[in-house]
């Protein structure tokens, strides 16, 4: 037995219990009416001509519905005779290679035979001139070659930073179709300055290039669409403002408050542009965001596959496993890093097993009574309607009108090696 273990080994683990969070569940039940409808708006479908080569921009994040509406766009731009292409628009993700990019759309479910049109996945840029601070505007440069341009993106809060835009059509059109270079020279004087910059870049690339339109999302807290709005270019700055207002009131939250250890089963960049969302654990990377409460301690059991080894966020962790630290690769993490600038590719404490990292959280946690220790357990920081909770929190829950008790209280399942039997189920 090895002394870590020796230290853990009689910290005990409470029973858990299996409940059900309830948030709003407003959604649209017509999507595709409802794009088909957008795109047909006079003020839209006169923007795209016959012959026009048009640049569908599309990201990198976990968007509700992103394949069925990527092929609905290609559809009715070719209704009016155009001849669109999907460019990646996704900053440094993807290991900052074009192929690496094309295999992110692809896990997403965003591919050339699903599309209906050939993705054109580079890392060249253009330089469309300078900021009054010296800071390069950049821009895609097989989005720049087209006819026009179409974005594509859900509008959610960021989550390093708070401003009247965060992440959205606006960032995009800074960071996202600025490529790794692109993202580097907005990113250059740190998130104090990101909420004024994805705007004062987006201006001048909205002057100097020919976007179109875009197509803006707003999900409800269970990952569903609630709201499509095709917004002409000239409009998307002021527009996404008022979408995020709204877009942040759909955010799912925990409601039992306050936690001793938080355990996230997997991290991924499909949940949240970090891997953990801030606004789910209480933890920020930067002091540009303000969220919280902050759990004691916050352990990562895994990542998952969509995010391609890149684990950048994972220093929000106090305590991870050997299985996620197995998985990074570093080259997708540390060009997301040095891109970014925020260092959180550090590495928190490794153990060996999900019941060793669970246990030294516990053991750490600063409880002295450990039978009041409150755990919340959560598959991961963008789905939290099902989650565990700790027994001693369980009459909380039934007091709580939204929540429901789904199960009695059970000790965790841990196969042979240590690790919990249920993650992924």
């Amino acid at each position: 037995m090895s002394v870590v273990e020796q230290l853990l080994k009689d910290i005990p683990l409470p029973r858990m219990v299996r409940v059900q969070q309830h948030f709003p569940q407003d959604e649209l039940s017509d999507i595709e009416g409802a794009i088909r409808g957008e795109l047909r708006r006079h003020e839209i479908i006169r923007r795209v001509k016959k012959g026009m080569r048009i640049a569908i921009a599309v990201g990198s994040r976990g968007m509700a519905e992103v394949p069925r509406i990527v092929r609905l766009v290609v559809e009715e731009l070719k209704k009016c005779g155009a001849e669109p292409f999907i460019v990646p628009a996704m900053g440094s993700h993807g290991g900052a290679t074009a192929e690496g990019q094309k295999e992110v759309l692809s896990s997403l479910g965003v591919t050339e035979a699903g599309a209906g049109c050939l993705i054109r996945s580079s890392m060249e840029v253009v330089n469309l001139g300078v900021m009054d601070n010296g800071l390069p505007i950049l821009m895609d440069q097989e989005a720049f070659s087209a006819d026009g341009i179409v974005l594509i993106n859900r509008v959610k809060a960021h989550n390093a930073f708070s401003g009247p835009n965060e992440s959205g059509l606006v960032k995009m059109i800074t960071i996202g179709l600025g490529k790794q270079k692109g993202a580097d020279s907005c990113h250059t004087l740190g998130f104090g300055h990101m909420a004024q910059f994805i705007v004062d870049m987006a201006r001048i690339k909205l002057e100097r290039v020919p976007f179109l339109f875009g197509l803006a999302t707003v999900e409800n807290a269970y990952d569903r669409i609630k709201k499509i709005a095709v917004i002409p270019a000239e409009n998307i700055i002021e527009t996404e403002r008022h979408l995020l207002v709204e877009a942040k009131k759909q955010m799912p939250k925990l409601l039992l408050q306050p936690i001793n250890v938080l355990v996230v089963d997997q991290m991924g960049k499909e949940f949240s542009g970090g891997g953990i969302d801030p606004y789910t654990t209480g933890r920020a990377p930067t002091p540009y965001l303000s969220v919280g409460p902050d759990p004691n301690k916050l352990v990562v059991l895994d990542i998952t596959d969509k995010s391609h080894g890149n684990a950048c966020g994972m220093s929000l962790a106090d305590i991870s496993t050997r299985r996620l630290f197995n998985k990074i690769n570093f080259e997708y993490t540390y060009a997301n890093n040095l891109t970014s600038t925020v260092m959180t590719g550090r590495i928190p404490m490794i153990l060996e097993s999900d019941r060793l990292a669970i246990q030294g959280a516990v053991k750490t946690c600063n409880v002295l009574d450990l039978s009041r220790m409150r755990m919340v357990r959560i598959a991961n920081s963008l789905h939290v309607e099902k989650i565990f909770i700790s027994e001693n929190m369980l009459e909380e829950a039934l007091a709580h009108p939204d929540m429901t008790v789904l199960g009695d209280p059970e000790d965790m399942g841990f196969d042979e090696k240590g690790n919990l039997t249920d993650i992924g189920n």
